[in-house]
């Protein structure tokens, strides 16, 4: 089955977008609701946008990101992480993947990885930033394919039960080999 991957109106798909989200990341019905709210928040900053994968007209995966601010909530929980190994200009001039998911049945088909590098391929800035959850993950294997390195560990949100790893990589995104026949 052929999956169609472009920009998404994700404030109009929210519901369907947190579907997947909460099918990969097991999140329930009140994590969901309050993410909505972060959702249609962020997608009002200035040069956010989001992509999605759709198969059969259903959407089954997405992407969403902007231009980073240290402004934003995210970036003033890890600028200390970041501070204490000088990794903090990696919060300058960098386009910030938000979120990232893919639901469990279409995942190892390459659908991550082309949407990411399809949302920072439209970015202006030189480098990515992102958080992922600090285990050995397919996940993180996926982003260090692309070039991400780890900049801070141990990252503790509020209310996230596990540490996070702050992540980044220069623009654009390495892509895989091609052999050669």
């Amino acid at each position: 089955m052929d999956v169609v991957i472009g920009p998404l109106d994700l404030p109009a798909h929210v519901d369907e977008a947190l579907a997947v989200q909460a099918a990969a990341f097991g999140l329930g019905p009140e994590e969901v609701a309050v993410r909505r709210q972060i959702v249609r928040r962020h997608m009002e900053y200035p040069g956010a946008r989001a992509f999605g994968a759709t198969c059969q007209g259903k959407l089954v995966g997405f992407v969403y990101g902007m231009p980073n601010s240290r402004s934003h909530w995210w970036s003033t929980i890890v600028e200390p992480y970041l501070r204490a190994n000088d990794n903090v200009f990696w919060l300058d001039d960098s386009f910030v993947i938000t979120e990232l998911h893919v639901h469990p049945r279409h995942q190892n088909r390459g659908i991550g990885r082309r949407l990411i590098t399809t949302i920072t391929d439209t970015a202006a800035e030189p480098r990515s930033i992102l958080s992922a959850i600090d285990t050995d993950s397919p996940a993180r294997g996926l982003y260090r394919s692309l070039g991400y390195v780890d900049l801070a560990r141990r990252v503790h949100f509020p209310s996230a039960p596990k540490p996070y790893a702050v992540m980044g990589a220069p623009l654009p995104l390495r892509r895989k080999e091609q052999r050669v026949p």
